[in-house]
Parts: C-alpha cells; sequence; structure tokens
C-alpha cells in the first residue's frame, strides 16, 4: 500500500508517521508514505499556491492549476499509472481532496480502501479548494462535521485507519475482529457504521479514589465462565 500525501506542510507528518503501528508498518514494508510539497509544482518565484476567490469572500483559495500538476506528475508514479484527464475507475488506485464538505470517513470505507495500492491525498487549505480539482479526484473526505485549520490531520487519520487493517500490521489480527466498529457475521467479518466496543478493563481488581471511593471489576470478567463472559460482552456493546 502506498499512501501519496500532498501538502503544503511536509515536516507536520514527521512525528506522528515516525512512533508505533504506523513506523513498524513502513519499516516491515506494509505500507510507503510519500510526502509531497505542493509549492514544487509552482511556477512563479513567490510559490504562490492560493489566490483570492472570484465573486469576493474571506481567506483564499488553492489554485487549481497548481494541484492539477501535482496530482498529474504524482499520478504516473502509481503502480497504475493512472490518468487524470477524467474521473477514472481503475480500482486500484484513488485520488483524495480532503474537505469540510466532503463524504464522511467510516470504517466500512477504510476497509474498502485498504484493498487499495495507492492513494493519493490532497491535504486543503486557506479557505478552501477550487472547486474544478474535484474534475480530476475520485472522491471529496472529510473525517467529521467540523472545520480544521486543514487536511493535514484527516491525513493522518485515513492513513492510520487503513493501515491498521492491512495483513500482518496489527500484532495479534484478534484485535480487529471485536473492536468498535466491527461485528461478526457467521464466519464474515463485517464493519458496520453504529457498533462500538465492549467495556474493557485491566489491573488494579480495585482502584481507589482520593476520596476513599472504590471501583471493582465486574465479577463475571474474572469467574473464567467464557460463556457468561461472552454474554456479558454482547450485552454491553453500545450503539451509536
Amino acid at each position: 500500500m502506498n499512501f501519496h500525501i500532498i501538502t503544503i506542510f511536509p515536516t507536520i507528518f514527521d512525528s506522528y508517521f515516525s512512533e508505533s503501528i504506523i513506523k513498524r508498518a513502513q519499516d516491515n514494508k506494509k505500507i510507503k508514505i510519500k510526502i509531497y510539497n505542493l509549492r514544487d509544482w509552482t511556477t512563479d518565484k513567490h510559490k504562490t499556491v492560493d489566490d483570492t476567490p472570484y465573486g469576493g469572500g474571506a481567506g483564499m483559495v488553492m489554485k487549481v492549476d497548481v494541484l492539477y500538476r501535482a496530482i498529474h506528475e504524482i499520478s504516473k508514479k502509481t503502480k497504475n499509472k493512472k490518468q487524470i484527464n477524467t474521473k477514472s475507475q481503475i480500482q486500484n488506485t484513488k485520488i483524495i481532496l480532503l474537505s469540510a464538505k466532503g463524504k464522511t470517513w467510516t470504517q466500512p470505507m477504510a476497509r474498502d480502501y485498504s484493498k487499495l495500492d495507492d492513494i493519493i491525498l490532497i491535504c486543503g487549505r486557506y479557505e478552501g479548494v477550487d472547486e474544478r480539482i474535484l474534475n480530476f479526484v475520485d472522491e471529496e473526505i472529510s473525517i467529521g462535521d467540523y472545520v480544521l485549520t486543514g487536511g493535514e490531520i484527516p491525513a493522518m487519520a485515513i492513513v492510520d485507519s487503513i493501515t491498521r487493517l492491512l495483513p500482518g500490521v496489527l500484532g495479534n489480527p484478534e484485535s480487529l475482529k471485536e473492536e468498535s466498529f466491527s461485528e461478526k457475521i457467521g464466519n464474515r467479518q463485517s464493519a458496520i457504521g453504529n457498533r462500538l466496543e465492549y467495556p474493557q478493563y485491566t489491573r488494579p481488581e480495585i482502584f481507589i479514589d482520593e476520596k476513599g471511593k472504590k471501583y471493582n471489576v465486574p465479577d463475571v470478567l474474572k469467574s473464567g465462565n467464557h460463556a457468561e463472559i461472552e454474554k456479558w460482552k454482547e450485552k454491553h456493546k453500545k450503539r451509536k
């Protein structure tokens, strides 16, 4: 799996992608993450990536021509050499614009995207992106109904949510089977949009706060009765 991230702040990803599961996935060659500075595709001496909006309004808008040159060149490096003259139906490469007005990212989408070879993520900034770029991307995606200063945090979230689904990335693949937003149906693992995991506990068995109040682990989880434990887990799963 190859992630290609287009941004005007390329070093913003350094810390997150160099730790924990994402770092191990890169070290083990499960994923490759390539960060591109959008300013490398500008043509003026000031490396301008934005301009004032037609029709007036607050803020600046990212330029379609600069973004087009970037995704056109990066697309040629993907395994499928995706063409972006129009939206492509090639299944193993997707070009994504990260935007507050996009489709909300979900666990089922993460599972679908985990089957791809290449994903190009465009991190929006400023007041937004010239709408014409939508002619050259596959999807416009948001990670929630709120506004961030840019698409970098959503890009990290999407890379993380996909990477952990790839075979061999998690140390214990059983972790995927009972986590939030996943449910086993027969012999098939299916992702659903509103299923949350049951509560989890670990040592100490009894926790006492500063006022002396005790908080106990539920007795059933200490019983060793696996059938009763499974019933308790199912009962305490929540739906959003």
